[in-house]
C-alpha cells in the first residue's frame, strides 16, 4: 500500500505520537522551537534531529577518550565518558518507553548531557571552576558547546534537559529531561561501584548494608529496582520521580560513593597530576593568546582557553602538556586549529 502523498514521513510520525504517548509527553509538534527557525525534514520529527545531531558531533565522538572516574585505565572494560552516556541513554529510553514518553527526546538528552565535560573527569572540572569567573560547571557547558561551538541548533525542550540534568538542579520543564536526571544518577552510582569493585578499590561487603539489602548486591537486579520504582511512582502522573524510600537509598549509595571512591580514594591517586595539567595548560595559552590578541578582555580569553581546554580528551590534554614542556622529536608539527577557532568564536581582537 503507497502512502498518502499529502502527508510526509515526519507529519504521520507526529500523528502517530499524538495518538500512543500520554497526555504528559512532549509531541514533536508542539515543541517550542529553535533559536534559529529552520525547515520541517520531511522524514524525521524535531527531537530525532537533535539527537542525529548530537550523535555526529565532534564533542559526542570525543566522549570515548574522556574520564568517567579512573584516568587513562589499561583496562578497556572500565568506564569512559561515551559509555557512561550511553549507559544513561538507554536507562533513560527504558523509561521513556514505559511510561509512554517521548524516546526520540529522551534520547537526545542523555546523549548530549556530558557534552561539555572536561578531560580528567571531576578533576578537569574543579581546576576550571576555580579558574573561570563564574565558576565551570559541564552541564552549562555542554549547552554552550551545541548552541555555540558545534552551532547543533538544537530545540529548546533538548537544550533544558541538558542543562538540567545536574544533580539538585531543578526538573527540567519536560518529563523526559526529569528522566534523564534521574537516570544518570541510576547509572553513574551503579557502574561506577561495579567499576570500582573491579579496580579493588572497594569490596562488595563495603558497601552500605541496608541500602544493598533494599537493592539487591546484584547490580542487575539493583538496575532494575531504581527503573522500575521509578515507572511505578510516575506513571501516569505529571512528574517523573522515585518513591521517597527508593530515593533515599539511593541517595545514601551515592554518598557513600563519593566518600569512599570519588575522593580520596587509590581512584584518584593521580588527580593532583591531572589538575596539574590542567592548570599548566590553561595558563600557558592564557598567557599565549595574550601576546597574538593584546586588544582582547581577560574575560574573552579565559572563554576562548576554557573552550579549548574542556573539549580536550584526556590522551589529547596529556599529548600537549608533553609537546609544550617536554622534549618532542624535531619533525613533530604542532597544529592549534581547534583553539585558532575557539579565538575566532570568542572574538579575540589583535
Amino acid at each position: 500500500m503507497s502512502l498518502p502523498k499529502t502527508k510526509t514521513i515526519r507529519e504521520q510520525f507526529e500523528e502517530l505520537e499524538e495518538k500512543t504517548l500520554s497526555k504528559f509527553a512532549s509531541k514533536s509538534r508542539e515543541s517550542r522551537g529553535r533559536k534559529i527557525e529552520e525547515d520541517k525534514c520531511p522524514l524525521r520529527t524535531d527531537f530525532q534531529r537533535d539527537r542525529d545531531r548530537i550523535l555526529y558531533s565532534g564533542a559526542f565522538r570525543r566522549l570515548k577518550h574522556k574520564t568517567q572516574v579512573f584516568f587513562s585505565p589499561d583496562d578497556d572494560n572500565y568506564r569512559t565518558r561515551m559509555t557512561h552516556t550511553l549507559e544513561v541513554s538507554q536507562v533513560s529510553r527504558t523509561i521513556a518507553k514505559a511510561l509512554r514518553l517521548n524516546e526520540e527526546l529522551t534520547e537526545a538528552i542523555a546523549l548530549g548531557h556530558d557534552i561539555g565535560h572536561t578531560p580528567f573527569g571531576h578533576s578537569g572540572e574543579t581546576v576550571l571552576n576555580e579558574i573561570m569567573e563564574g565558576g565551570y560547571r559541564h552541564n552549562e557547558q555542554s549547552v554552550r558547546v551545541a548552541e555555540v561551538i558545534e552551532n547543533l541548533n538544537l530545540t529548546k525542550e533538548t537544550l533544558n534537559g541538558i542543562v538540567c540534568h545536574s544533580y539538585a538542579l531543578e526538573p527540567a520543564f519536560t518529563l523526559e529531561g526529569q528522566i534523564v536526571q534521574l537516570a544518570d544518577k541510576i547509572a553513574y552510582i551503579n557502574h561506577d561501584i561495579d567499576d570500582a569493585i573491579r579496580a579493588r578499590v572497594i569490596r562488595q561487603e563495603d558497601l552500605p548494608k541496608d541500602s544493598i539489602e533494599y537493592f539487591s548486591g546484584d547490580k542487575n537486579v539493583r538496575f532494575t529496582k531504581m527503573i522500575y520504582d521509578i515507572v511505578q511512582t510516575s506513571y501516569d502522573q505529571p512528574f517523573v520521580r522515585m518513591s521517597e524510600e527508593c530515593f533515599a537509598h539511593m541517595k545514601i549509595l551515592r554518598s557513600w560513593m563519593f566518600e569512599n571512591v570519588y575522593l580520596g580514594s587509590a581512584a584518584k591517586h593521580e588527580e593532583d597530576k591531572a589538575m596539574n595539567i590542567i592548570r599548566t595548560l590553561f595558563e600557558y595559552y592564557y598567557n599565549d593568546l595574550k601576546k597574538k590578541y593584546p586588544a582582547s578582555t581577560e574575560k574573552a580569553l579565559k572563554r576562548t582557553v576554557c573552550d579549548y581546554i574542556s573539549g580536550m580528551t584526556d590522551r589529547y590534554a596529556i599529548v600537549k602538556f608533553k609537546e609544550l614542556f617536554l622534549m618532542t622529536p624535531l619533525e613533530y608539527v604542532k597544529t592549534d586549529t581547534f583553539l585558532n577557532r575557539m579565538a575566532l568564536i570568542n572574538g579575540l581582537a589583535v
